[in-house]
């Protein structure tokens, strides 16, 4: 999925840790694309990958998902725990207050996202959201499909074309900590 959102000229975005999150920006390094990494820090946890062009550490939560939203185009969310269920809600809610202009939001893995979705359709039944805020929500488990949606839902609407690759620092990112520096290598 990394490697495909790269080839269409989007950065690819990831909280910049292991697991899913390295995959992603792993993908997008093996096509020449751009990798950011917005990490938190957490003494227990999570260090930045290795396939990071650029990284943010950041103290809070709610700073991340400012900068996973202001500089998106479209999210794309994977298998996660209570933090990516927190961004979703939040990508959601933006678009759903029309805070943010309706970008395409992309769920990958449909089996896990099941109960999810049906308990939004609860909520559409019972007048909690809008029957049309379920369209919010792509849920696939295509990469193909995930890319024909963003690109119908995102680039085409808002004009995106393909930019050169820039080396300025576009989040006031500093160079990565020794210890993060490191583990890069």
């Amino acid at each position: 999925m990394g490697a495909a959102i790269a080839q269409l000229g989007f950065t690819v975005m990831t909280g910049g840790g292991p697991g899913i999150m390295e995959a992603a920006n792993r993908g997008a390094k093996a096509v020449n694309g751009r990798s950011v990494g917005c990490n938190i820090e957490l003494e227990f946890e999570q260090h930045p990958n290795a396939f990071l062009d650029r990284c943010v550490i950041l103290h809070y939560f709610f700073v991340r998902k400012t900068l996973l939203v202001k500089y998106s185009y479209a999210f794309v969310v994977m298998q996660g725990g209570a933090g990516t269920l927190d961004e979703l809600a939040e990508a959601v809610t933006l678009i759903q207050t029309r805070k943010i202009k309706n970008f395409p939001v992309v769920v990958m893995g449909t089996e896990y996202w099941r109960d999810l979705l049906k308990m939004f359709e609860k909520m559409a039944g019972e007048g909690m959201i809008d029957r049309s805020d379920l369209e919010l929500i792509f849920a696939t488990d295509s990469v193909e499909k995930a890319i024909a949606h963003i690109r119908e839902k995102a680039i085409t609407p808002f004009g995106l074309k393909l930019l050169v690759r820039r080396q300025l620092p576009w989040l006031g990112e500093r160079a990565l900590p020794a210890r993060a520096a490191k583990i890069a290598r």
